[in-house]
């Protein structure tokens, strides 16, 4: 059977990309123990997905697995220790029997103006270096196998620089980045391999630190916008959609400005 796209072509891209996610069926998710990562691993079970997830506190995984021994794998992972990535998510797989889509959901950031190195430090362990194992990882296999979807939990706070948390921000910029490059790198494989830039503004979760914080999503409705793009297979997201005002400002904005804010 042929299809034609000439007609309707924006609703039948929209078919398709819909009818692509449900064959999708096996999801990993690094960082599920809390946050916008455990609210994503339950909605793709709700999806019917098998879930991988990965995290260090292995008690709070195990309570998602009780409820759905059948269909939910654990692996206590720390994207810190590099040198147990590769193994880890190996075994993980192995045991899920396969993977379509891995979901990137750890990363940490501390308001530091004092520029304490060993603050620094250990956000560019878990946002750069483990970020970029992990991604590397997940390329990879998905080139051998000529599928697959990445999707990353990035921020917008990635746009500029920020003199109150500066790794955060300079560290999510380089998964921006990074995530645009590897799309670059895929580029052979058309759209059989996606590469989504999720970018969140505030959300309703231990991350959002400091004061007068506004468009404070919840977590739910942050999840739930994420899971939508990746269905419609996006490159680049924010979370919540109005996120996208901020986010185009920042690009614009002057130096002299941004530094008063």
């Amino acid at each position: 059977m042929f299809f034609s796209l000439s007609e309707n072509q924006n609703v039948n891209i929209h078919y398709y990309q819909i009818v692509y996610f449900y064959t999708m069926k096996k999801a990993l998710i690094i960082g599920a123990t809390s946050g916008i990562g455990k609210a994503l691993a339950e909605l793709l079970l709700q999806e019917k997905f098998n879930i991988g997830i990965t995290g260090r506190r292995e008690k709070l995984l195990d309570t998602l697995k009780e409820k759905n021994p059948d269909r939910v794998f654990v692996k206590r992972m720390d994207v810190q220790d590099l040198s147990k990535i590769e193994v880890s998510l190996n075994e993980l797989v192995d045991q899920m029997g396969g993977l379509d889509l891995i979901i990137i959901s750890a990363g940490i950031g501390e308001e530091n103006k004092d520029l304490n190195f060993e603050i620094e430090n250990d956000v560019i362990k878990t946002n750069v270096q483990g970020f970029t194992c992990v991604a590397d990882w997940a390329m990879r296999y998905f080139k051998v196998q000529g599928h697959g979807h990445l999707v990353n939990i990035s921020s917008i706070a990635g746009i500029r620089g920020n003199g109150i948390a500066p790794s955060y921000y300079a560290t999510k910029a380089y998964q921006i980045n990074y995530l645009e490059g590897l799309r670059i790198n895929a580029k052979d494989f058309e759209s059989s391999i996606t590469v989504t830039d999720v970018r969140p503004g505030f959300v309703d979760t231990a991350m959002a630190k400091g004061e007068a914080l506004f468009w404070v999503a919840p977590v739910e409705k942050a999840a739930q916008q994420i899971l939508t793009a990746i269905k419609e297979k996006k490159e680049v997201v924010c979370v919540s959609r109005r996120w996208r005002v901020i986010g185009t400002l920042l690009k614009i904005i002057p130096f002299s400005i941004l530094k008063r804010i």
